[in-house]
């Protein structure tokens, strides 16, 4: 039997969102935020589920990044955390503007 929890809140997205600008690409070195790969924060059945892409398809550290989102959103929710991969395409439009701007994607 689950604990009954009341929905994820807008505050609590914040607060996720915030702790994953924490992670980075290691190999561009900008935040998984800031590369737009965090594409969805959500709740279902009391636990935040993240879903994720990945700059390319095969990144060799692909399960490194994706546990550290999962580490940092954990340290600010007392919910479980569940990390997905999703199978979307990563674009540069996907990237913050001022980021997009800075490396020349403009």
């Amino acid at each position: 039997m689950s604990e009954e929890r009341p929905p994820l809140s807008e505050q609590e997205v914040q607060r996720i969102r915030e702790a994953l600008k924490e992670v980075y690409d290691p190999e561009i070195g900008l935040s998984v935020v800031d590369l737009g790969l965090v594409r969805k924060i959500e709740e279902v059945e009391g636990e935040v589920h993240i879903t994720m892409i990945l700059t390319a398809p095969f990144c060799p550290l692909a399960n490194m990044i994706l546990e550290q989102a999962r580490v940092a959103a954990q340290a600010v929710t007392d919910r479980p955390v569940r990390v997905t991969l999703g199978t979307e395409r990563w674009d540069p439009s996907m990237m913050a503007e001022e980021e997009r701007q800075r490396l020349g994607f403009s």
